[in-house]
């Protein structure tokens, strides 16, 4: 993580403090052309390279799997460089080998460790920044499923939308990743309304987790049946969809309410990217003014962790950490696919099968005795 954003980290197979380069096998998930979840490539390879000044080596043993992976191969991930590249934003494992200048981080030490892309590799260079100590009860797949989703959450309902006592939040997508760790979130404060959207299947695990009312997408409108209960609507709206659902969350909102929007789901509805999807979100999308905002009492936001700065993650990963050793907040770990199962990873989170986080393990995935190959 540069001092700015996001954009430095996972370079490939790094050695440590005053040896010489040496060579190590590391596998990785690798991205040669923008398409479909089967377009990745798992690779095993010899790599040779030696840490630059602060960083650490981490071998890591579990990934984090996000929608933005998968808008990703679809070429929808703005932050994502051009292919080939190695893909993936968040890991946790253990440093390995620390380079000259790192002075913050040893040998040993746990961490959760953070990027654009490059994490989904068994060895990766850090900026020491950018290594994040786990507590010691948490486990490496709850280190991995803790980062994206729960500082995207944090700093929408904290840091931008001011959530306090007695307020009402709109979640969608409340059993993915982002959603949970939303849910949880606004749990810490007392008298927090929850509205979540998901699947039917899904509201009794929601609502177990602090969805107050859950709300299925697929067979209401969730518009009406939040103005049921809540006529006048609900203070904020986290808003992961785009197109015309921004402008429901929009004219849903009380005065002095705050839609927050992170991200374009409306765009994914097949295996590849469909411009006709594209189109549809784009010509439905919000559009106002400021003289509108003025006269509704109502704000805007746009967000985006790729685009945030160090002071702000950093302070805001120490006070999730804090949250999760409190036992106020827990990952909730939904799936593990080895690396070489990553299409199925893909295939499960674009199906909106997941409740919580899908979890990809380094390891190569073990046969059975009995396995036989196809």
């Amino acid at each position: 993580m540069e001092s700015h954003n996001l954009a430095t980290a996972g370079r490939e197979t790094p050695t440590g403090q005053g040896q010489a380069p040496s060579v190590r096998d590391t596998r990785f998930v690798r991205l040669d052309k923008f398409g479909a979840p089967s377009d990745l490539i798992v690779e095993a390879k010899q790599l040779k390279s030696s840490l630059q000044p602060g960083e650490v080596q981490v071998r890591v043993e579990a990934c984090g799997l996000n929608f933005a992976d998968l808008m990703g191969v679809q070429g929808l991930y703005p932050p994502l460089p051009k292919p080939p590249v190695i893909m993936g934003m968040e890991c946790a494992g253990t440093i390995t080998a620390v380079g000259e200048e790192a002075k913050n981080r040893k040998v040993g030490e746990r961490v959760i460790g953070m990027a654009r892309h490059g994490m989904w590799q068994q060895y990766v260079a850090l900026p020491e920044n950018n290594a994040h100590l786990m507590p010691d009860s948490m486990s490496f797949e709850e280190g991995a499923a803790l980062p994206i989703s729960y500082l995207t959450a944090y700093m929408m309902l904290f840091r931008m939308a001011n959530l306090t006592s007695g307020k009402s939040v709109l979640i969608h997508m409340a059993a993915g990743g982002v959603g949970i760790a939303a849910t949880q979130l606004c749990k810490t404060v007392p008298d927090v309304t929850v509205f979540g959207t998901a699947s039917a299947s899904k509201h009794q695990r929601i609502s177990e987790i602090g969805v107050t009312h859950p709300i299925d997408y697929r067979t209401k409108d969730y518009v009406e049946e939040i103005r049921k209960i809540s006529p006048t609507g609900v203070d904020i709206v986290l808003d992961p969809l785009g197109g015309a659902d921004s402008k429901k969350g929009f004219d849903l909102l009380k005065p002095f309410g705050s839609l927050i929007t992170f991200g374009a789901a409306n765009c994914v509805t097949g295996q590849t990217k469909s411009l006709c999807a594209l189109i549809k979100t784009w010509r439905s999308q919000l559009t106002t003014t400021t003289l509108k905002l003025m006269q509704t009492n109502k704000a805007v936001c746009g967000f985006h962790l790729s685009y945030s700065d160090n002071h702000h993650i950093t302070a805001c990963m120490a006070e999730l950490l804090r949250l999760y050793s409190e036992k106020k907040i827990k990952p909730c770990i939904d799936s593990r696919y080895h690396f070489e199962e990553v299409t199925k990873a893909m295939q499960r989170m674009h199906e909106r099968k997941n409740i919580g986080k899908i979890i990809l393990l380094t390891e190569p995935k073990q046969k059975l005795p009995d396995d036989k190959e196809k």
